[in-house]
């Protein structure tokens, strides 16, 4: 079986199963209490905080550990507007964030605030002037973008809008989800989420970074773990193998992105040409290395994610509905492309280049023949 769904979740990475075998025998206690174990749980923690921070180029006393990336967004979104409730209650997003900030500007909209949403343009990229605009509107509280998106890899421009935020005295959350550890992350932001199973670490870890001198407050029950900021207690030997995890992915990032980027180039190029009527969605440039997305005209998503599997690729799909939402995929109605028939395919680390081959090869007629099916001859 290929697995090309890491955009989803990242396998274990060798040096996180190493780490969290060992860290379950020494880091099992209590880190918070006095005696032996307990202090060596507390070491393994700070240890991995102090990883963490290095990787994500942030100070240790700024990272705290939570239940998932899902939480960390849901912590940082609500914890800064509740902290900045005096500055203003308006919200920016952009309108292909994950739909943990969309959940969340929900919980705030019903709260009384106020949420602007910013479009993208066709490849998924938010336009820098119009978040500009937002940001600088009275009464901005916080403004959220996505380092790159989950759906189609296009890359956001991050950078800008740090420099929009600063020039309003906003502060910029950031969901780092699909490149920390895999890309270098631009300066400026003051809150940024992420996710340990996105870079092959357990899942069940995330983080949340909060610069020094950002206003939060947290939005739940106070608890006494992670510095106030995330309640309940901590799973070190997790944690352990989330910060090596990223150490190593760090570390092959450079290499590895790069093979990656280059098998990602070689699928956009001969889908559209092997396959007709196909559409492949996203910036073909800026874009995570390990992402990539195209639809197929007169294709139902599922029926082909389904023969797909038979045929032996684990791929996703943000097509039209699913048995969850029944609705189609918001990021690209948002980009105004064609949401039927829609496949994702992103490579985990050590994808093989036979493996996309065959991919190449299998995918044709797979599609010929579904559209067969359904009545359809090109």
């Amino acid at each position: 079986m290929a697995y090309f769904d890491a955009a989803s979740t990242e396998p274990l990475h060798p040096q996180a199963r190493e780490a969290l075998i060992a860290a379950l025998d020494v880091g099992w206690a209590d880190p918070a209490r006095l005696y032996g174990s307990a202090r060596r749980a507390r070491m393994l923690l700070e240890q991995a905080r102090t990883e963490v921070a290095e990787a994500l180029g942030a100070r240790p006393d700024e990272v705290s550990f939570t239940s998932s990336g899902t939480q960390a967004v849901h912590l940082g979104v609500l914890g800064t507007l509740h902290g900045r409730r005096r500055s203003g209650r308006r919200l920016v997003t952009s309108a292909v964030e994950h739909s943990s900030v969309l959940h969340a500007a929900g919980i705030h909209e019903r709260d009384g605030g106020s949420v602007e949403t910013v479009g993208v343009g066709i490849t998924g990229a938010v336009e820098a002037g119009a978040f500009r605009e937002a940001v600088l509107a009275e009464g901005t509280a916080l403004a959220c973008l996505q380092s790159a998106n989950h759906e189609v890899g296009t890359v956001q421009p991050v950078a800008e809008a740090a420099a929009a935020c600063a020039e309003a005295g906003v502060p910029l959350l950031v969901d780092a989800a699909q490149t920390a550890g895999r890309m270098p992350l631009p300066g400026g932001w003051s809150v940024l989420a992420a996710s340990a199973h996105k870079w092959g670490g357990p899942a069940g870890v995330g983080v949340l970074v909060v610069r020094k001198g950002t206003r939060w407050r947290s939005p739940l029950p106070e608890d006494d773990r992670e510095r106030r900021r995330v309640p309940g207690f901590e799973n070190v030997p997790a944690i352990v193998a989330a910060a090596a995890a990223l150490r190593a992915t760090v570390a092959e990032s450079a290499v590895e992105s790069a093979r990656l980027s280059t098998l990602v180039d070689r699928v956009r190029t001969e889908v559209p040409r092997l396959v007709p009527d196909v559409e492949v969605i996203g910036d073909p440039v800026v874009r995570a290395p390990h992402i990539v997305t195209f639809s197929c005209l007169y294709v139902e998503g599922e029926a082909l994610l389904t023969e797909l599997d038979k045929a032996g690729f684990s791929v996703s799909s943000g097509s039209s509905c699913t048995a969850s939402t029944l609705r189609p995929s918001h990021v690209l109605e948002a980009m105004g492309v064609l949401t039927h028939g829609n496949v994702r395919v992103s490579l985990p680390r050590g994808t093989s280049a036979a493996d996309v081959d065959r991919f190449l090869t299998v995918l044709p007629g797979t599609v010929r023949r579904i559209r067969e099916e359904a009545g359809v001859k090109l």
